[in-house]
C-alpha cells in the first residue's frame, strides 16, 4: 500500500515547485477532505491489518472518491487496488459503490485503478452479481472503448471474472459488450488479447448466448486466434470453438467461415503442449457430431494424429482421443480407415480399465458403432480379441453402472451381426447378460434387453435354446420383475422385456407358450399390460420402440453423437392422453403375446 499512502501524503505537501501554490489549492480542499486524508495517513502509519471495506476507513475512502481533486481521486483509487490485491473478500454494497464512482472519473489513470480494484474483487462470487447489480457493467464496456491499453486489461479482465457467474452471462450479453469483446480479441496487445478471448469462452457455456457471439462475428476472430502464439490464448480459443461446436448452428457457422479449421487443429494438436492437445481432440469430438466433420477429419488425416494420443500415458489425451473417435465411428464409410489405421487394438485394451470408467465407455461406444455396419466383415474385431476384452469386463467386480451399460448396448449390436452373435452363446455371455437384467440400472436393463431379443430374434435356434437354459436360472425373475414395474418407474425396461417374450415365442413357439401357459404371474402381469390404461403422468421414451429390431421392422444403429457435456439430457416423452403411440405399442404387443399363448397347438 506504499503507494497509495505516498499519494495521500503528497496532497499535503505539494510545493509551488510541483504545481499551483498551496494558496491555489487549499480552496479545493473542503474539510472533510482534509479530515479524510489525515485519518487515513494515521491509519496506515498504526494499523496495517485494518480493513478497509467497512467502518471508518472506508468513509475516509468514500470522501476522497467523491471528491473533485485529482490526486484525492486517485489516492481512493490506487488504495483500492492495492487493497484488493492481498485483501480479496465478499464486500458490501458500501465498498463498492466508491470504487464504481472512480470508474466514472474524467481521469484516465484513476479509471485504471478502480477498473483494477473492481477486477479483483470481481473474483468472488457473491461480489460478480452484485458488481452488475449496482450499475458497474455499463461502466466496464465503456472502459473497453478506451484507447487505453490499461483500461482495456483491467475491464475486459473484469469482464472475464463477472461472466463465470452464470446468473451474470446474459446480461453481460445485453449489455453491449460481446462486439468490443469479439474486437479486443484481435488487439495487439497480448493481454488484452488474452482478457477478451478468456471473456468470450465463459460466455459459450449456455446456448444462446452462443448465438449471440456467432451474429457477433466470434467464430472468425476465434479462428483467427488459433494462430496466437500464447498458451492460454489459443487453449481459451480451441475450448470457445469447441462449446460453439456443441449446437447444430454453431457447426453450420463454423463450417461456413472457417473452411481451413479441421486442418488448423490438427496441426496444433500435433505440436502443442499435452494440455492444448487434449483440448483440440474434445473440439474435434464436438465438431464430429456432425457428419461433414466427420468425414473432414478422417480425410485431413485425423485418425494417424488420434493415434498417439491414444497411446499416450496421459490419461486427458487417451480420453479426448478416445471421445473424438467415439463420434467419428458414427459415419459408415468411416469403419474401414478406422480399423486400416491400427486403432480397433488400441480400443480393445481400454475397454477393461476399471479405473477409468469415462474411458471405457468411449472405448466400448466406438466399437459398438463400428460393429453396427453388418454389411462388413468383422474378421479384425475377433482377431483383436473383442470377446475376450468384453467377457473380462463383464466378469469383473464393481463395474460402473455407466459402463454396463455400454456394455449391454454393444451386445445388442453384436447380437445382430452375422458373425459376431454365435461367441455370445459359445463362450457363455448368454448368463451373464442374464444377470445383468438384474443389474438395478433402467437403461442397462433395456440394452439389454434389446441384446437378449436381438440374439433371439435372428432366428437362430441354438440362441433361444441357450436363454431358455436360464429360464428357470435368473431370465424369469427378472423378467417378472420388469414387468411388474409400477407405471412411473418402468419406462423402457417394459417394452424391453415384452420384446424379448415375443422373440422366444417366435423362435420356439411351441416350448416357450407351454412355459408361459404354466406360469401365471408372468401371464398375469402380461395380461394386466395389454388390458390396461396409462394416466397422463406415466412416460415412455420413443427410443423404447426406435432401437427395437427385427419385430418391429427397425434395426439397430450407431448412437447419436457424443457431444459436450454442456448439452442437456434427452428428454422424457410425456403422454398426455393416455394412449401415445409408444404405449399403444406396447399394449398391442403385450396382447399378442397373450393371443400367442393362448392359441391352441
Amino acid at each position: 500500500m506504499g503507494s497509495g499512502l505516498s499519494a495521500i501524503s503528497c496532497c499535503q505537501r505539494r510545493t509551488e515547485a510541483e504545481g499551483p501554490s498551496c494558496t491555489e489549492y487549499q480552496p479545493l480542499l473542503a474539510d472533510r477532505e482534509r479530515q479524510a486524508v489525515a485519518t487515513l495517513v494515521k491509519l496506515f502509519e498504526n494499523d496495517t491489518r485494518i480493513s478497509f471495506y467497512e467502518g471508518e476507513p472506508l468513509r475516509a475512502l468514500t470522501v476522497l472518491a467523491r471528491s473533485d481533486v485529482h490526486h484525492l481521486q486517485l489516492s481512493a483509487a490506487t488504495a483500492f487496488s492495492e487493497i484488493s490485491e492481498f485483501d480479496v473478500r465478499a464486500v458490501t454494497r458500501e465498498a463498492l459503490a466508491p470504487i464504481l464512482y472512480l470508474l466514472q472519473s474524467m481521469y484516465a489513470d484513476v479509471q485504471q485503478g478502480a477498473s483494477s480494484a473492481l477486477g479483483n474483487l470481481a473474483g468472488v462470487s457473491e461480489n460478480k452479481r452484485l458488481i452488475v447489480e449496482l450499475g458497474g457493467l455499463e461502466l466496464l464496456v465503456r472502459q473497453m472503448l478506451s484507447p487505453s491499453t490499461d483500461a482495456q486489461i483491467n475491464s475486459v479482465g473484469c469482464i472475464t471474472n463477472l461472466a463465470a457467474d452464470e446468473e451474470n452471462k446474459l446480461a453481460i450479453a445485453r449489455s453491449g459488450a460481446l462486439v468490443p469483446l469479439v474486437r479486443l480479441g484481435r488487439s495487439r496487445d497480448m493481454r488484452v488479447q488474452r482478457n477478451a478471448t478468456g471473456a468470450l469462452l465463459n460466455m459459450t457455456h449456455r446456448a444462446e448466448l452462443r448465438q449471440m457471439l456467432v451474429a457477433a462475428g466470434a467464430v472468425t476472430v476465434l479462428g483467427e486466434l488459433l494462430q496466437a502464439k500464447d498458451e492460454e490464448t489459443l487453449y481459451y480459443a480451441i475450448t470457445a470453438l469447441s462449446n460453439i461446436a456443441v449446437d447444430s448452428d454453431g457447426r453450420d457457422a463454423l463450417w461456413k467461415a472457417q473452411a481451413g479449421l479441421v486442418a488448423e487443429l490438427l496441426h496444433i494438436m500435433q505440436t502443442r503442449k499435452i494440455k492444448v492437445q487434449a483440448q483440440v481432440a474434445l473440439t474435434l469430438r464436438n465438431l464430429a457430431s456432425d457428419a461433414r466433420y466427420q468425414l473432414a477429419i478422417v480425410q485431413h488425416g485425423g485418425l494417424d494424429a488420434l493415434l498417439p494420443l491414444l497411446q499416450s500415458s496421459y490419461t486427458a489425451l487417451v480420453v479426448s482421443a478416445a471421445a473424438c473417435l467415439r463420434n467419428l465411428s458414427i459415419h459408415a464409410d468411416n469403419e474401414d480407415p478406422i480399423i486400416c489405421a491400427g486403432l480397433l487394438p488400441e480400443l480393445m485394451d481400454l475397454v477393461p480399465q476399471a479405473d477409468q470408467p469415462e474411458l471405457q465407455c468411449h472405448a466400448i461406444a466406438t466399437i459398438r458403432n463400428l460393429a453396427a455396419n453388418n454389411g462388413s466383415d468383422k474378421q479384425a474385431f475377433l482377431d483383436a480379441g473383442l470377446f475376450d476384452r468384453f467377457q473380462m469386463t463383464l466378469e469383473a467386480k464393481g463395474v460402473q453402472p455407466q459402463v454396463l451399460c455400454e456394455l449391454a448396448a454393444a451386445f445388442s449390436v453384436f447380437a445382430l451381426n452375422d458373425q459376431l452373435w454365435r461367441p455370445i452363446v459359445e463362450l457363455g455371455i448368454c448368463r451373464l447378460l442374464v444377470q445383468l437384467l438384474r443389474c438395478g440400472h433402467m437403461d442397462t436393463e433395456y440394452n439389454t434387453c434389446l441384446a437378449l431379443g436381438s440374439l433371439v430374434g435372428k432366428g437362430h435356434p441354438e440362441a433361444a435354446e441357450e436363454l431358455m437354459r436360464f429360464w428357470p436360472r435368473g431370465l424369469r425373475k427378472a423378467l417378472l420383475q420388469a414387468l411388474t414395474l409400477p407405471e412411473y418407474a418402468a419406462s423402457n425396461v417394459r417394452p424391453g422385456a415384452l420384446w424379448v417374450i415375443m422373440a422366444l415365442l417366435n423362435s420356439r413357439p411351441a416350448v416357450v407358450r407351454k412355459t408361459l401357459r404354466s406360469d401365471a404371474p408372468i401371464l398375469t402381469a402380461i395380461e394386466s399390460i395389454g388390458g390396461s390404461r396409462v394416466s397422463s403422468s406415466s412416460t415412455c421414451t420413443s427410443a423404447s420402440w426406435g432401437l427395437l429390431p427385427s419385430i418391429f421392422g427397425a434395426s439397430t444403429k450407431p448412437e447419436d453423437p457424443d457431444e459436450s457435456t454442456l448439452n442437456a439430457d434427452n428428454e422424457t416423452a410425456v403422454v398426455d392422453d393416455g394412449f401415445a403411440p409408444e404405449v399403444q405399442r406396447m399394449h398391442s404387443l403385450a396382447r399378442q403375446i397373450v393371443a400367442l399363448v393362448q392359441d391352441s397347438d
